[in-house]
């Protein structure tokens, strides 16, 4: 029945605050005169406390020392408390400094004055906390709370604590801190023991915890040795957003959720030159491609940050294109952002977005990534990875783009499917148009070249990045897993020992931006991916976190690799090296030079190919055209034996 007591009402904390100033008042009289009542002067007594009352009265009103909900007392009702008891006794002491002056009697006695502050603010101050851990212990009584220890005793950690205490659903006890500075190390908060990081195994031993908080930060590494620890001994993490997502400056209870699988694949935040891209950004019209996608669409988010003139999204996909202008508007970039429907495969609409808005900068993000489907349709990835390439490209030299930012998969490395490999000739398609620039023997025969002021020929600076897979992107392997395992599982690995390089949506769009402004033009860079990820460990890892057990709960079953999967992911192939850049995570990839004359007449054999939907002789032209490309778990692997004239179609 207790804990279902509502809100005092303000006046009766008023009254009450009141009455011990006035008690408070008298106990003071008490003390001055050794308890003894005959010494009292009971009018002088009577008429100051009319006068203590109406002055509180007031002050009280003004400092609304009532507001505050008593169960929730906090530092900052402590404050207002102390304020106005010392506005009121200083009127009193102010008062008998005229009197002095005067050479008349004190009002009231000074030792009075601070017998009755100190005891009036002990009074206000220890019935609210009494009041606070009165309702805190019958909360707390016939609850069966689970023992949770928070990692970090700062700022955060007390705000979480608090917040933990004051809140019947998440129904948790703090039961210890752990911090990683010692000398916080055996000292107390709201009494609840500080102990040192290391300490966490001890903790443990007795099976008492059932959950770690995380409200510290922490290195990558350290975080995933905690979480490692804990899912051994059936402990639970959790973790709380950064305090800019807080609401209102305070931690949401609904916020403290399971760490997640991208909170450990993470890596420290990579800086970049901001300076630098802002300087090439800044009042620029930006053009990206497949802006609705997961990569495309951070793009543009993060070239907001620079100042550009206006973004142009650019994709053929109309709710993602047309939610990610809504989630513009809402965050009021102060930016013109024009959304432009149109497929990079349709030559005369995209003359008409160049025409139209004659961007300095082109990030090509549009593509087909999904390679078993891309297995099952090499036209339509040759179509929109490589004509669509070929379209933007052509188009960024007739309208003198500055440069032309493509965005690569480490699945062009030595690939074994028809989606890297359709990566790859558009890499070689952008590599050697801007490379026939270079060169004053190779002319640029599209008749698509920019001339400036002089009459020379003004190159566009062709840039490409490579990189793995993403974490969190549309239709990649965790989301899957999650909504497998949402659904009782069973998660689905192709293969036991199959591995994958992971980077975040933000860390990869990051370094593109960086390769980008730091490019010459005809560099392919690559990015340090970190280590690569084994597949099944990934799986029973998010299984854990979920709080079940891999296998018993969750079933982990192996389907076989895909039409054109791979074990392990290259960055580079054997016939490639890298050079350093003045940025550690980025390297250049020095690949072999193609003439652009072969490769232009080559590439649009294989698009007329594409554009009749011969499958089998799009995919032979790819293997000619690039022979590294040798074909796995699919039924193009006969044409790595066979040539195509031994196959009917």
């Amino acid at each position: 029945m207790l804990n279902r007591i509502n809100i005092v009402p303000r006046w009766i904390i008023f009254c009450l605050d009141l009455s011990f100033c006035l008690f408070s008042l008298c106990f003071a009289y008490f003390i001055r005169f050794n308890f003894d009542i005959k010494l009292i002067n009971l009018s002088e007594l009577s008429r100051n406390l009319i006068i203590f009352g109406l002055i509180n009265c007031a002050v009280f009103l003004g400092v609304r020392t009532y507001a505050g909900i008593i169960r929730y007392t906090s530092a900052q009702d402590s404050f207002r408390i102390l304020f106005s008891i010392i506005i009121s006794n200083s009127l009193f002491f102010i008062t008998n400094l005229f009197q002095l002056a005067q050479q008349n009697d004190l009002v009231i006695s000074n030792v009075v004055l601070i017998i009755n502050g100190l005891c009036s603010f002990l009074l206000l101050i220890t019935y609210r906390v009494l009041v606070k851990y009165f309702f805190l212990y019958i909360k707390n009584l016939k609850l069966n709370r689970k023992p949770v220890i928070i990692y970090g005793a700062g700022e955060t950690g007390i705000a979480v604590k608090r917040t933990l205490d004051h809140d019947r659903l998440l129904n948790m006890d703090v039961v210890a801190f752990l911090d990683d500075n010692e000398r916080k190390s055996g000292k107390a908060i709201d009494g609840v023991k500080i102990y040192h990081s290391s300490e966490l195994p001890f903790l443990a031993t007795d099976g008492k915890i059932c959950d770690v908080l995380l409200a510290a930060e922490l290195s990558i590494e350290k975080k995933n040795q905690i979480v490692d620890f804990c899912l051994e001994n059936d402990i639970k993490v959790l973790t709380l957003p950064p305090a800019l997502s807080w609401i209102n400056g305070h931690i949401n209870p609904k916020q403290i959720h399971n760490i997640n699988i991208e909170e450990l694949l993470e890596r420290d935040t990579i800086r970049i030159n901001n300076d630098l891209i802002c300087e090439q950004l800044k009042g620029k019209r930006v053009l990206v491609t497949g802006a609705a996608g997961s990569i495309g669409s951070e793009i543009v988010r993060q070239v907001a940050k620079f100042g550009p003139q206006m973004i142009i999204l650019n994709d053929q996909s109309e709710t993602p294109l047309h939610e990610l202008q809504l989630e513009l508007q809402d965050k009021n970039f102060d930016n013109i952002f024009h959304t432009f429907i149109g497929d990079v495969r349709n030559k005369n609409r995209m003359s008409s977005l160049f025409e139209t808005f004659k961007p300095h900068y082109v990030y090509h993000a549009a593509a087909y990534k999904h390679v078993p489907m891309m297995e099952h349709s090499p036209a339509e990835a040759i179509r929109t990875n490589v004509m669509g390439t070929q379209i933007v490209a052509d188009l960024s030299v007739k309208y003198g783009v500055e440069k032309f930012v493509m965005i690569s998969t480490d699945k062009a490395v030595n690939p074994t499917n028809v989606m890297g490999a359709s990566k790859r000739l558009a890499e070689i398609y952008v590599q050697s148009l801007f490379n026939s620039f270079r060169h004053k023997n190779t002319t640029y025969t599209n008749g698509l070249s920019h001339l400036n002021k002089d009459g020379a020929q003004k190159a566009t600076k062709f840039i490409t990045t490579r990189f793995g897979n993403v974490l969190g992107s549309n239709g990649s392997v965790i989301p899957r897993f999650k909504e497998q395992i949402e659904k009782g599982g069973p998660i689905t690995v192709t293969h036991p020992d199959i591995t994958r390089y992971f980077m975040t949506i933000p860390e990869a769009c990051r370094l593109v931006l960086e390769a980008g402004s730091m490019g010459d033009g005809g560099e392919i860079f690559i990015f340090d991916m970190g280590k690569s990820v084994k597949i099944v460990e990934l799986a029973k890892k998010m299984i854990r976190l979920s709080g079940l057990i891999p296998n018993q709960d969750i079933a982990i079953e192996f389907t076989g690799l895909r039409p054109g999967e791979k074990l392990y992911e290259e960055l580079l192939n054997d016939k490639e090296n890298t050079l350093p850049t003045h940025h550690q995570k980025i390297m250049v990839a020095k690949t072999r030079e193609y003439n652009f004359e072969i490769i232009n007449n080559q590439i649009d054999d294989l698009i007329n190919l594409s554009n009749q939907y011969q499958d089998w002789q799009v995919v032979a032209k790819m293997k000619e055209i690039v022979p590294e490309f040798k074909s796995n778990n699919s039924i193009y692997e006969d044409l790595d034996i066979q040539p195509i004239a031994h196959y009917k179609h």
